[in-house]
């Protein structure tokens, strides 16, 4: 298993509506997230920054998440999305969410 951070801005006049998306995200995403070994997965908000925390499980972590690009309901919902949310400077080349680097862990 391994443990992502992510971040990623929110547009401060998309935040009501980005927040009432994802208090219902459409179960077909849900069956994708899963589908694609991707377990515990929470976005939290801290003013128009988002951060993520996610498991996964799988064991080609590229593979799944092509995969996941690919699934039609999954690029709906990132069309709706996607316009909400600005990405950090600070990401690496090829990152929409800024991935971060775990330095501290205990169960």
């Amino acid at each position: 298993m391994q443990r992502f951070g992510q971040l990623l801005g929110i547009k401060a006049e998309h935040i009501d509506e980005y927040e009432r998306l994802h208090a219902a995200v459409w179960p077909g995403v849900l069956a994708t997230i899963h589908e694609c070994n991707i377990r515990n997965y929470s976005i939290f908000r801290h003013g128009n920054l988002l951060f993520a925390y996610f498991e996964y499980i799988g064991d080609d972590y590229e593979a799944d998440m092509a995969r996941m690009k690919q699934d039609p309901l999954t690029i709906e919902w990132w069309k709706i999305c996607d316009p909400m949310q600005e990405p950090l400077s600070e990401r690496q080349e090829g990152e929409w969410w800024a991935n971060m680097k775990e330095v501290f862990h205990t169960d």
